[in-house]
């Protein structure tokens, strides 16, 4: 029973845990709502750090959930610039990693997030080397980006994934030399396989990124304690002003794991183990967003999702569930991208190995058409790229689990409605 004494604490200012603040008051919560945040900056979105900020289609302010106002209207306590330091289960209190002040806590949610791996190389010290997680981050790249593209320098990005290609697009949008290594054959090959990540590849050489796939990063030389150049285990070397490591991101579990809290095996993406309630092993602690593993019964599998929507649904998820709400998580995974003129949009889980065939309707010559990734006649997961407004009707193929012709599946002429039926 939820009462107005109780008091939810909430560890991590991103998407997830403001949008769990949020909830809790809009589902009539009158307890107390702490929310924690170790940035300064009040909770803001990311996808515009890489995209539409970056690029500076978008102001300072736009990336922000709330207007300042909010929290103290909403009487949600925000703690900028905190951490926390420990949680002590058996008392219930979290403690503040900066004045050692101890709050109690009769629910609390971890939206703690992840951190971008970090390149372990000779010359990650230097000036110029950069990686993307947080506002000002994005902030400091767009200046350095702009002067690449004003002075014709080099940007070498290591890894090819959503963060290293949006930059990538960004860079060349600013007139920058772009150099992207990375150690698989294709763009995105986890994500999208190599059918649509070869997609990708031309896209960005159409655009004059350079690709050096096959290899990695092992060194970063400078002189003046500039960036000069970055090798590669092959022997190339590649000019170099600026360096981002865009490698992927790790869940940040330290809190959770010395609290003793049950953690998700690594080789399955890690995080903090949870059931299909957001629960932790702790029945009065939850997890939500970049960091919590979920078991997602449509896929037969645990999930960790690193993207904008997981925040997004998987914050209010949490506060519902805190709220004694019986409610399953399972939302299909999905993610957007804007690079050049392309748009797209992806729904579902689709590993490599796991289909049988990649149905494309639509002209992929173009750029205008949908994949699905299919087993067995099953729709596994969709992209539509600057195909529009088909989001739902593909997340509801996914989830019927219907058996579908391909041959209709590939038809634009058949309404994929139809293929409900």
């Amino acid at each position: 029973m939820v009462d107005a004494d109780q008091t939810f604490v909430i560890v991590g200012g991103g998407l997830a845990g403001v949008k769990a603040a949020e909830t809790l008051r809009a589902e009539g919560f009158t307890g107390r709502v702490i929310l924690i945040c170790d940035e300064r900056d009040r909770p803001y979105e990311r996808p515009p750090l890489s995209k539409g900020y970056l690029l500076g289609k978008a102001g300072r302010d736009s990336v922000f959930v709330h207007e300042p106002a909010w929290y103290a209207r909403h009487d949600v306590e925000l703690h900028l610039g905190q951490t926390v330091d420990a949680v002590d289960r058996a008392a219930k209190t979290v403690r503040f990693g900066e004045d050692g002040t101890v709050v109690r806590y009769d629910k609390l949610l971890l939206a703690t997030g992840a951190e971008p791996r970090r390149l372990d190389i000779p010359g990650t010290d230097l000036v110029g080397v950069h990686h993307l997680r947080r506002l000002a981050h994005a902030e400091r790249l767009k200046g350095v980006l702009a002067a690449l593209g004003r002075d014709n320098g080099h940007l070498v990005i290591a890894g090819a994934g959503w963060i290293g290609l949006e930059i990538a697009a960004a860079a060349r949008e600013y007139g920058a030399e772009v150099t992207v290594v990375h150690r698989g054959e294709t763009p995105l090959h986890s994500v999208l396989g190599p059918e649509l990540g070869q997609l990708f590849a031309e896209l960005h050489r159409e655009h004059g990124v350079r690709f050096h796939f096959g290899a990695t990063l092992t060194e970063i030389t400078g002189q003046d304690g500039m960036v000069l150049a970055a090798r590669t285990d092959d022997g190339e070397e590649h000019p170099a002003h600026a360096v981002l490591a865009a490698i992927g991101a790790a869940p940040r579990v330290s809190l959770a794991q010395a609290a003793g809290l049950e953690l998700a095996d690594r080789a399955a993406g890690g995080g903090v183990l949870v059931d299909e309630r957001l629960r932790t092993s702790d029945p009065d602690v939850y997890a939500a967003g970049d960091v919590a593993s979920f078991p997602h019964g449509l896929f037969g599998t645990r999930l960790r999702v690193e993207h904008w929507a997981n925040a997004l649904n998987g914050g209010p998820a949490a506060a519902r569930s805190m709220l004694g709400r019986e409610e399953t998580y399972d939302r299909v995974p999905y993610f957007f991208t804007d690079q050049y003129d392309l748009g797209m949009e992806y729904s579902g889980w689709a590993p490599p190995g796991s289909y049988d065939q990649v149905v494309i309707r639509g002209d992929a010559g173009k750029r205008e058409f949908i994949a699905f990734w299919v087993k067995e006649g099953r729709v596994l997961a969709g992209m539509n790229v600057n195909v529009w407004d088909v989001t739902d009707p593909v997340q509801r193929l996914i989830r019927s689990g219907t058996r579908v012709d391909t041959e209709a599946l590939a038809d634009p002429h058949v309404p994929l409605e139809s293929l409900l039926a």
